[in-house]
């Protein structure tokens, strides 16, 4: 298949389940809303070395926040709930309740399954913490020099999906990184519940499961695709033509999310001039039960019009 000149891949990308939460910050405003954002997603890219993986989902309008302010959702992805719970109560203690004029809801009050989090966290108050409520949910109002930190009792655990991701192959350095940066405006822009973990969504240095020299390793360099072992390599995947490849790695809440936002990133990145191919990074099935096929993701957008 290809999308004008840049060929697509009869590949799959090849995902996993992994608990995932999803809660909503709210500030004064947007540059507050987002400073939180980033520090309770900060060192969440892989879970291979990362105490977490996380992101920001987007940015939304104080007429859909409960407290009326603007807001930003994040998601935070771990093996297993007991850690995750952790990482939430972490992160929402240290980098939350600590940022002025913040606040802290729930991002997914339909599910079933909770964690406690707003309990834990008013212990901070020393005995002058209040429950209360608003707009039907059960918070915590935790005095704090400010004024006073308002959090969710609970937040809402489900499994989502880790791991889909492409492989952006192209001749330069510069072009792969605009069709990259192209890739994450669009997801930003038309991705529904769905995050990227990297830095600023980008990945240089994808792996490969295990190691070829080193036993331990539980993960190591894709030589496969770096284009300086091209030539030394006799199983490289990469065109003669191919001199840079950039990865963008997707979680989201559900399968349809994940495949979905992986068809807006293919689109957006083909229209890039110097873009060659586009890839997946799959271990042959092994890995997980999800495999998430190039043509049926870009199938599922067809219609939609990427504009970024």
């Amino acid at each position: 298949m290809y999308i004008g000149n840049v060929f697509i891949e009869d590949t799959f990308a090849e995902a996993f389940p992994m608990y995932a939460t999803r809660f909503l910050i709210t500030a004064e405003n947007k540059k507050w809303a987002l400073i939180a954002a980033r520090e309770a997603t900060g060192f969440a890219t892989s879970i291979i070395m990362s105490p977490a993986e996380g992101g920001i989902e987007k940015v939304v309008s104080p007429s859909t926040t409960p407290d009326g302010r603007i807001g930003c959702l994040v998601q935070l992805y771990h093996r297993d709930p007991m850690n995750l719970k952790f990482q939430v109560l972490a992160r929402v203690g240290q980098c939350i309740l600590t940022c002025p004029t913040t606040a802290a809801f729930d991002g997914l009050p339909k599910v079933r399954r909770r964690m406690k989090v707003g309990g834990a966290i008013s212990k901070f108050g020393d005995g002058f913490e209040k429950e209360d409520a608003l707009n039907g949910r059960k918070i915590w109002r935790i005095p704090v020099m400010e004024g006073e930190f308002i959090v969710e009792d609970s937040f809402g655990v489900l499994k989502g999906v880790a791991g889909g991701n492409i492989l952006i192959l192209a001749k330069t350095h510069s072009a792969g990184l605009e069709a990259a940066e192209k890739s994450i405006k669009a997801i930003f822009k038309y991705g529904k519940h769905v995050i990227t973990p990297f830095p600023g969504g980008i990945v240089r240095s994808g792996s490969k499961v295990g190691s070829l020299k080193y036993s331990r390793l539980g993960a190591s360099t894709n030589h496969y695709y770096c284009p300086t072992l091209k030539d030394i390599v006799e199983d490289t995947r990469l065109p003669p033509e191919v001199n840079s490849v950039l990865e963008i790695v997707i979680n989201g809440l559900t399968l349809e999310d994940v495949q979905e936002a992986m068809g807006i990133a293919i689109k957006a990145a083909a229209s890039v001039d110097g873009v060659v191919k586009i890839d997946a990074g799959n271990y042959g099935g092994r890995l997980g039960p999800y495999h998430i096929r190039l043509h049926e993701s870009i199938e599922k957008v067809k219609n939609m019009n990427i504009d970024v």
